[in-house]
């Protein structure tokens, strides 16, 4: 008696898909429901060897308009790795609903020998004729999802129109209550401040420096999956969206169409067109402008010390970024170009000045010095209290703005002289105890 041949043992995996989430936590949802279908068409074939592998290879909540799916990564990474045979779906836009995607599915399943099954379209990729059916097919299913996008498209619209609000993240100033945005009226001053400010200044880099100081940042708020999203120090980018976004306004907006909004106004049409008549100028001469308000650190102390000229603060741009020099006035002037000390780096110089400063912060000679001179000025004041002054100086000066800074470091130089073999600093004789009293005194005010 002969025995029946033993037929190959064929790997077969299930892949299922649903494009929403909603329903997924119900005992037995549309996964489920793909899956025994899967299995019993196996099941049906196992005369000719299929059988199942463990694996579950599930993604529900993703579109099938892309590949960037988990589950279907590690159904191609077994697949890789020679573990499976056959790929087994309900149905074919289950895998894929793009005809190009598809095709290239397709192409790892023959490099690697795999061939597909779809339950209930019965469909073979090792024939002729299943191929040119499933690309028909698919051709069906990709039109489908256009059509899906174009009537979602149309919706939007359509929405828009009426002023409704559509989703997204909520923009800072309101609240999303029942899918309409709510004032938040903390939100909503902080909103009116960067206006109103921003009309002050001219310039969203002064701004964005003045708000990170205060702390102020983009909103925090829980999505609608329950993830917590904290707010960050608001940047240029993000202040131009905030100064530019209709929704302030209490409109709604559709590409280039701006509808009357179900919400209400946070700024009025007053303070948007101040806004817009800011910005109508280029932004290159609101920089100029910032810069008056923000001059160099050393402008007007630098001077050289081989022919008594004074140093002008300049800059250049190469790939986008920006390089501060001090150069010779009669350098910019053409005239008296054969002095051997040419431009210095500002970075560098300014570097070397305030690392002097700080050093003669924390001399104690100096710190008595100064105290028996600003005490002759007001008694009140304490050796301790010029100390403390002067130390604490320090750790807050990059948070002082660049005005202020400058400002300081004329209080306490008198000249700068560039010289081959390096510089001079000529200090102010009451630089010091002014600058120690005006300290000490705004500490007291803030105590007081």
């Amino acid at each position: 008696m002969m025995n029946a041949p033993v037929r190959p043992r064929i790997r077969c995996a299930i892949y299922t898909r649903k494009s929403s989430e909603d329903g997924l936590e119900q005992d037995y949802n549309s996964l489920d429901a793909q899956r025994d279908a899967g299995e019993a068409y196996i099941a049906s074939q196992r005369h000719e060897g299929w059988v199942l592998v463990p694996d579950l290879y599930d993604d529900g909540g993703f579109s099938g308009g892309n590949t960037n799916r988990p589950g279907l990564k590690r159904l191609l990474a077994d697949i890789e790795a020679h573990r499976i045979d056959i790929v087994v779906v309900y149905k074919i836009d289950r895998l894929t609903r793009t005809l190009m995607d598809f095709a290239q599915l397709i192409e790892i399943f023959e490099k690697h020998n795999v061939s597909f099954v779809s339950v209930t379209q019965q469909f073979n990729t090792t024939t002729p004729m299943g191929r040119l059916m499933l690309n028909v097919l698919l051709s069906f299913a990709q039109f489908e999802r256009e059509q899906t996008g174009e009537r979602i498209r149309d919706k939007v619209a359509a929405s828009k129109k009426k002023g409704m609000w559509m989703g997204g993240c909520p923009p800072l100033g309101y609240d999303v209550v029942e899918r309409k945005l709510i004032i938040n009226p903390a939100e909503a001053e902080i909103v009116k401040k960067i206006f109103q400010r921003f009309i002050t200044l001219r310039s969203t880099t002064l701004l964005a420096r003045e708000l990170r100081l205060q702390g102020i940042k983009t909103k925090t708020y829980i999505t609608q999956k329950g993830n917590q999203r904290y707010g960050s120090p608001l940047c240029k980018n993000q202040l131009y969206r905030i100064l530019n976004n209709k929704i302030y306004l209490g409109m709604i907006c559709h590409k280039e169409n701006a509808y009357p909004g179900q919400h209400e106004a946070i700024i009025n049409q007053e303070t948007w067109d101040d806004v817009r008549a800011v910005m109508v100028k280029s932004p290159h001469l609101r920089g100029r402008t910032s810069a008056a308000k923000e001059p160099a650190l050393l402008k007007g102390l630098v001077f050289c010390g081989l022919c008594g000229s004074p140093y002008t603060p300049v800059h250049t741009r190469k790939n986008g970024k920006k390089y501060r020099y001090y150069k010779p006035s009669h350098q910019l002037r053409g005239i008296n170009e054969e002095c051997p000390i040419g431009s210095v780096s500002a970075g560098e110089l300014e570097n070397v000045v305030l690392a002097q400063l700080r050093e003669i912060f924390l001399r104690p000679e100096i710190i008595v010095k100064t105290w028996e001179k600003a005490k002759a000025q007001d008694e009140t004041l304490s050796e301790s209290d010029v100390k403390k002054a002067l130390r604490d100086l320090d750790p807050i000066w990059n948070e002082l703005f660049p005005a202020e800074q400058a400002r300081i470091v004329n209080l306490l130089i008198e000249r700068i002289t560039i010289k081959e073999e390096g510089i001079d600093i000529t200090f102010r004789s009451t630089g010091l105890e002014s600058l120690a009293r005006e300290l000490s005194g705004c500490k007291q005010r803030m105590v007081a």
